[in-house]
């Protein structure tokens, strides 16, 4: 490996991360969801372990970047907010999950150089 930046003719794959899901939050909550599952948002609280408001903002975020959709509707006579994955979230998911096993097998191919 080069010991200069750009070194080796190929990006590393930490720059192929995307930093909407840096945070271990929306990085949980697109987790979460899956593929085309939709979740009411006191179960994801639930599940994520999070308070209303950094669960809100964790999902305000992520459907500004396009990622998750949110609809409220009446269920059982009470107002709840729905929110799924959407396929550009899914598929930028599925890229940084590539990215991370890619810097995962990065780091062991040195070591075995070593």
């Amino acid at each position: 490996m080069s010991d200069r930046p750009g070194g080796g003719g190929r990006q590393h794959p930490r720059l192929l991360l995307d930093d909407n899901f840096a945070s271990p939050l929306r990085f949980s909550l697109m987790a979460s969801l899956g593929e085309d599952l939709e979740l009411e948002f006191g179960t994801l609280a639930e599940i994520l372990q999070a308070n209303d408001s950094a669960l809100s903002k964790a999902i305000s975020h992520l459907h500004e970047a396009g990622y998750v959709f949110a609809h409220r509707g009446m269920v059982n006579g009470r107002l709840r907010t729905q929110v799924r994955g959407t396929a550009v979230g899914r598929s930028a998911f599925a890229g940084h999950l590539r990215a991370l096993q890619e810097i995962v097998d990065l780091g062991h191919a040195e070591r075995r150089v070593d």
